[in-house]
């Protein structure tokens, strides 16, 4: 009998090097910064990074995404934005680690799958249920994956300084934004989730394969709670992707 399970997502290989690994295409470099801000809101980066160094770039067929160097109060850190989905944020992640960087903090939206998260409401992950891809290259099939918790330790002291209200929980990860359907809302919901995203569950399993520090900041934006989905204009909600970045860039540096 093949003794081979019948999904091959769960033909995990425990073996520590691969036929292409990161420092192949990605070696390492020099004066890159030991910390980064994994930033999703571009517009942020546009505006914060404007004027900074660009130490290196990560590339994929789109385009290449500039690994800046900003300074803040006397000290570096780098700042990149890592696509979008769980494949090519964890490609990126693995070249930022490759070229240097060992530890992140990450900020970006998600879906509210609870209605006390209003627009803006911060979120830190304790945990993502793993119904994407690629965390299961990373580590054995589990339901779920944690980041690191000297990083949320260090996520939620900034946001105690800050005074801004926050809640901690489990996120979703899922590749299928089209195939949210009412029904597993309602099971991870069951289940603790208070959000939905796309690649926290992977920038986690990654982070552990490779001995990295990693924690994320989320936002509630859009609202899948309610019988039909709301925008809520979650993508112009400029002063809270700023303030949820100044938190990432703290949080980061006190790690």
């Amino acid at each position: 009998m093949d003794p081979r399970p019948d999904a091959p997502i769960l033909e995990f290989d425990p073996a520590p090097t691969a036929v292409i690994e990161p420092r192949d295409w990605r070696p390492p470099v020099e004066g890159i910064p030991r910390r980064a801000v994994v930033c999703f809101f571009q517009e942020v980066i546009a505006q914060t990074c404007q004027g900074s160094r660009v130490i290196t770039e990560l590339k994929a067929e789109h385009g290449a995404h500039p690994v800046y160097v900003l300074e803040h109060e006397g000290q570096e850190l780098a700042v990149f934005h890592p696509g979008v989905g769980a494949p090519l944020a964890a490609a990126f992640l693995e070249e930022a680690i490759a070229a240097g960087i060992r530890t992140f903090v990450a900020c970006g939206s998600s879906g509210a799958l609870v209605p006390a998260l209003t627009l803006g409401h911060v979120v830190v992950p304790t945990s993502a249920v793993r119904d994407e891809g690629t965390s299961y290259h990373y580590l054995p099939a589990a339901r779920e994956v944690s980041p690191t918790p000297s990083a949320v330790a260090a996520i939620e002291a900034a946001l105690k300084r800050r005074a801004v209200p926050y809640v901690t929980g489990k996120t979703w990860t899922t590749d299928g934004v089209y195939r949210e359907t009412r029904a597993k809302v309602e099971r991870r919901v069951a289940e603790g989730c208070l959000t939905v995203e796309m690649e926290a569950a992977a920038f986690f399993a990654v982070a552990q394969f490779r001995g990295a520090t990693f924690g994320q900041l989320l936002y509630a934006g859009d609202d899948l709670s309610g019988r039909e989905w709301e925008h809520r204009g979650f993508t112009e909600h400029a002063s809270g992707r700023e303030q949820l970045f100044r938190i990432a860039v703290e949080a980061c540096l006190a790690l």
